[in-house]
């Protein structure tokens, strides 16, 4: 809210300000937070990037240098499954690596998992169980990297790289500092180990741990607001959203260490409203909702509000029909973990479009079921990854998403199609 003044506005893991897809909140929130005093927390590597964004502002900039108070040592052998010890953290890099590790896990541990894909209100009771002792190992995303606060005395890196959302790579020091420094946290435990379950990535860990990340260097992504939409629009006598982000993107000049931010996501939601009679404030205000582009679910669920609100139709949540008392596949567990965001997408839409989306109570209520649902979820470890086209249990280490069978059968009717494509095109002999 930048309309109402403030004191203070604090600001944390400013070095987020970096993110390829998520950086412009930062900047317009260090450059428009309504406050006498601003405080930004980061890693190191933002100093100079900061100190660049206050002379431009010509804003007066205090920077104090905190050391870490606990030390933080790198396990010099890889660790076994079955000789973690209570008090560690195991990280993967996706949900569905997350919650296989805990099914493995789950056979001599009692564990938590966090995730980006959970709710807000699932994270904090997985954490809750985590640091109360209800269970001994947390099994996390990177998710744990920013806002928790946990007693976790080892961190064991799974992977040694991640998908970053463009491409697979390894990873970078910037990350495995902010991951491993949740590990011996002060006043929890007087030491913090970092280390592995896997030898080479013990190797990569060993290679990179030391290593100072790369200082953040201008400029900043900033993200269109309507003011800008509108200039735009009225200067090219046009009411599609996308023509005018994409005009955004390549023509917008900005003075000092700005740039547009990367749309890719808001470009894909504007070309699905464009489909729609809506006015441009209307359209921009719907690209700016929380859209999991990924789920067809949600995007489903999105499209559906988009028809409504062109026919100025009131728009009702509809929770789901039937839920039993937990999920008992990761499939079912995906689909509960969308409803919730569904439930996200809906509230965010009925603070902005209060009269359309009217049914905001019976929406949390659902919330509320599903969080629980999801949280029994969670504890019951019956996450047993299927085959999407047979839908029989794979192995927990299965790479892919389809068993050995059906990969043999597709191949066996693709080298079918492809003869019979070929057959079809060569020249008949004559008789």
């Amino acid at each position: 809210n930048f309309e109402t003044d403030v004191d203070v506005c604090v600001i944390d893991e400013v070095q987020m300000i970096d993110d390829r897809d998520r950086g412009w909140a930062w900047a317009n929130g260090i450059i428009g937070a309504p406050a006498k005093t601003v405080i930004m927390t980061g890693s190191s590597n933002v100093r100079e990037a900061v100190i660049a964004l206050a002379e431009y502002l010509n804003e007066p900039l205090e920077i104090i240098e905190f050391e870490r108070k606990n030390p933080l040592e790198l396990l010099t052998h890889a660790t076994p499954i079955n000789e973690i010890k209570a008090a560690t953290a195991v990280i993967a890099f996706s949900r569905a690596n997350v919650l296989r590790l805990k099914q493995q896990l789950s056979k001599n541990y009692r564990v938590s998992v966090v995730y980006g894909n959970l709710s807000p209100e699932v994270r904090r009771e997985e954490a809750r169980r985590f640091r109360e002792g209800e269970t001994e190992v947390l099994v996390a995303t990177d998710a744990i990297a920013m806002g928790l606060n946990l007693p976790i005395k080892t961190i064991l890196f799974s992977q040694g790289e991640k998908f970053d959302g463009v491409s697979q790579r390894p990873l970078i020091p910037s990350e495995i500092h902010q991951i491993a420094g949740r590990a011996g946290r002060y006043g929890m435990h007087e030491k913090g180990y970092v280390g592995s379950l896997r030898p080479e990535v013990l190797e990569h860990l060993k290679k990179t741990f030391h290593e100072q990340a790369p200082m953040i260097r201008i400029p900043f992504n900033v993200m269109a607001n309507l003011d800008h939409i509108k200039l735009v629009g009225g200067i090219l006598e046009e009411n599609s959203l996308a023509e005018i982000l994409r005009f955004f993107v390549k023509n917008m000049k900005f003075n000092g260490p700005f740039r547009a931010a990367n749309l890719e996501d808001m470009l894909e939601a504007a070309q699905m409203v464009d489909r729609y009679q809506l006015d441009l404030a209307t359209k921009f205000h719907l690209a700016c909702a929380p859209l999991s582009l990924r789920s067809p679910f949600i995007v489903a669920a999105y499209e559906r509000y988009l028809d409504l609100l062109e026919k100025d139709e009131f728009i009702p949540y509809i929770p789901p029909s039937k839920l039993g008392s937990y999920a008992d596949s990761m499939e079912e567990l995906l689909e509960a973990e969308d409803y919730v965001k569904e439930i996200s997408l809906y509230l965010w839409l009925s603070y902005r479009f209060e009269e359309s989306f009217f049914d905001a109570e019976k929406a949390k209520q659902s919330r509320v079921i599903l969080n629980n649902f999801i949280e029994n979820s969670l504890k019951q470890s019956h996450f047993i990854p299927r085959c999407r086209q047979c839908t029989k249990a794979l192995p927990l280490d299965s790479k892919f998403q389809i068993c050995q069978s059906c990969f043999k059968k597709m191949n066996m009717e693709k080298r079918k199609t492809d003869r019979d494509a070929s057959g079809s095109s060569r020249p008949k002999r004559r008789v």
